[in-house]
């Protein structure tokens, strides 16, 4: 199969290219509005795209409460969605009306952030407290006028881990079982049993070959 992605005739029964851009990992998201009202979504166009400075950033179709609020305080927070909160995840992705608060439809505990005013879902073994560092709007499918893609960028300022889920000075991160969306109606969870390791390639000394070190991961990073 090979489609125009404009005319957009695949001739299945769903859009595919959601189930091709898969597991995405999925984003968390805590606000409050101008009056101090949460609100939690969860996104599956979410990723980090840098680590020195950390940022993170989220696709928002439309503009929703999550994309209105940070808008207008500048901050979020993300947890991370897990396998023990799958079913809360879910029900926080309602299209309820703007005000409702989405910890206590999913009957979620909040826990205060150190360092901007959005709460992180406490249960969840870890979260990032982001600063809005800016927001692009996205060219719009003329078949779907208003519903418009946001990509809301995030500069993360402080980090939450449950300390549970360090060993040996590393984050288990298998050990938390986080969610990823897929295509559809289907999720995937990352288990200790699915995780596997690969050393980086190594450059030859002639900057042509290169080859992999079969030996277990030291912990170091070179």
């Amino acid at each position: 199969m090979h489609y125009d992605t404009t005319a957009n005739r695949h001739g299945l029964r769903h859009d595919p290219f959601k189930a091709l851009i898969a597991p995405r990992p999925i984003g968390w998201i805590s606000t409050l509005d101008g009056k101090g009202r949460r609100n939690l979504a969860p996104y599956s166009f979410f990723m980090a795209v840098s680590d020195r400075p950390p940022i993170v950033l989220f696709s928002s179709a439309g503009t929703k409460d999550s994309l209105s609020n940070i808008e207008e305080t500048g901050e979020f927070t993300c947890s991370l969605a897990t396998w023990a909160l799958r079913e809360q995840m879910n029900l926080s992705s309602a299209p309820v009306s703007p005000g409702v608060d989405e910890f206590d439809l999913a009957g979620l505990e909040a826990a205060p952030s150190r360092f901007v005013a959005p709460p992180r879902v406490a249960a969840s073994p870890a979260a990032f407290e982001c600063r809005h560092w800016k927001t692009l709007e996205l060219p719009c499918d003329p078949a779907r006028p208003g519903l418009g893609y946001h990509v809301v960028f995030g500069l993360v300022v402080g980090v939450y881990i449950d300390d549970a889920c360090i060993r040996d000075g590393i984050v288990d991160t298998a050990a938390m079982r986080p969610l990823a969306r897929m295509g559809y109606m289907d999720y995937s969870v990352v288990t200790p049993e699915t995780v596997f390791t690969m050393n980086r390639p190594v450059v030859g000394a002639d900057g042509r070959s290169a080859s992999v070190d079969s030996a277990p991961w030291d912990g170091v990073y070179r």
